[in-house]
């Protein structure tokens, strides 16, 4: 199990040794097949997103696009809930519970929310429930272009994409390699 801050995966299904070093760390693989080193890589990604998301963070902007009636978008218990009102000029209200670890806020322009978190995960599901929450059914969706849409994600101006130095050792019966990511 990685553990960085609030955020965790588990790779307890792929038999290998994580060292960790002052500005590295060491993944070694012992007689791996062609899984076990995609295994490697997967994991590989998963540490630099979860680096990346305690740095920086993960924002995804949305917006709600209507083109008769208005869309009301509320976020409720401290920004950890969705409501969506007035959809087609439908009375039912959708409600979205986002996922831990995950708010979101109006970002100040009209009809359009921000959703962030430090897991990429969470943040994108998360996204992804809202905009499935308003998805026209038994219409023409050619016709009804309704819903709250993914506009953007946006990234700050100090961003910098942060790559620990990863060095994967990967020991097999024929020859010792070694591959490192920058």
């Amino acid at each position: 199990m990685v553990l960085v801050d609030s955020s965790e995966r588990a790779s307890k299904h792929l038999q290998c040794e994580l060292t960790l070093f002052k500005k590295s760390i060491d993944i070694k693989v012992h007689f791996p097949n062609r899984k076990a080193v995609a295994c490697v890589r997967t994991i590989c990604s998963h540490i630099n997103n979860m680096f990346t998301g305690v740095q920086q963070g993960y924002k995804y902007k949305m917006k709600s696009v209507y083109a008769h009636f208005p869309i009301n978008i509320n976020i409720i218990n401290d920004n950890t809930h969705v409501e969506v009102h007035n959809f087609l000029g439908e009375k039912f209200v959708r409600r979205v519970n986002l996922l831990p670890g995950v708010t979101c806020k109006p970002t100040g322009n009209k009809d359009e929310i921000m959703v962030e978190g430090n897991d990429v995960e969470n943040v994108s599901r998360s996204a992804a429930l809202i905009q499935q929450s308003t998805t026209v059914k038994n219409k023409d969706i050619r016709k009804f272009l309704d819903g709250v849409t993914f506009l953007r994600r946006p990234l700050s101006k100090n961003y910098q994409r942060t790559r620990i130095n990863l060095d994967i050792f990967i020991y097999s019966k024929k020859k010792k390699k070694k591959d490192t990511l920058r």
